[in-house]
């Protein structure tokens, strides 16, 4: 059991234990955390190599690298990782500026399981990430689902709230082409070209030549504000695209 160091105050006694982060400290399964995460840090068996040996009766077979090893430096607590990664998520931070502010807020030093403040960094900004790696698809779901089975046994949410998910998908910028009447006139000419050609009609004149240049005009004109020029342009691939259809109804 570890003892109180008298020359520094506890961070229990410097913090509003009223804190949400504080509260949710002292409600969330560290021990289930730690043991679901701690065989991805296990030091592996390692089978070793097979190689040739000689002794003074002949040739004789070695195995090298058996065993476990036990070098390597010591790895940080589970429960300072795992709560790193919660806030890093929680405040939308970058690794580097998360423990920077880490070092600053005696909050999150509670939260991450420190009994007394500690100006130092916790970690290197790239340990982050490389915790992350190490607890792979599955870790980072038992953090998930940890963060639920809190939220539902302290009544923050109720389980009916799981049965509808909502997915918001224009978080990020999608390459869409604006439509504007050139180009769609340019997609449905070459929509009827194709169409004829699966029924087997061979139109005498498919304007394809004609139809791109139409296309680069009317982009040319549109970004040089010539509305004129682009409304003679628009006209014409109208006639070309009537024609087509014509053609094809036509036959």
């Amino acid at each position: 059991m570890a003892t109180d160091d008298f020359f520094r105050a506890r961070l229990d006694q410097m913090i509003d234990l009223r804190h949400p982060l504080v509260v949710l400290a002292g409600r969330l399964p560290w021990g289930q955390i730690e043991a679901a995460l701690a065989p991805a840090f296990a030091r592996k068996h390692r089978a070793g190599k097979v190689m040739l040996g000689s002794d003074l009766f002949g040739t004789t077979l070695e195995i090298a690298g058996a065993g476990v090893s036990a070098a390597g430096r010591p790895r940080l607590p589970i429960r300072l990782m795992a709560a790193l990664l919660y806030l890093k998520h929680a405040f939308n931070l970058s690794d580097e500026e998360l423990v920077a502010r880490w070092s600053e807020n005696v909050v999150w030093q509670y939260f991450s399981g420190q009994d007394y403040y500690t100006p130092q960094l916790p970690c290197d900004g790239t340990q982050i990430g490389r915790f992350r790696t190490a607890i792979g698809e599955a870790g980072v779901e038992e953090l998930l689902k940890a963060t639920i089975d809190t939220a539902v046994q302290s009544r923050a949410i109720r389980p009916a709230e799981f049965e509808r998910v909502i997915v918001d998908t224009t978080v990020q910028e999608k390459a869409i082409a604006h439509p504007v009447d050139s180009r769609l006139l340019e997609i449905a000419r070459a929509k009827v070209v194709q169409a004829a050609k699966r029924v087997g009609i061979a139109l005498k004149q498919t304007f394809v030549k004609e139809g791109k240049e139409l296309r680069r005009k009317a982009g040319g004109y549109a970004h040089a504000k010539q509305f004129k020029r682009l409304r003679r342009t628009v006209k014409r691939q109208r006639t070309i695209l009537a024609s087509c259809c014509a053609k094809l109804n036509a036959n």
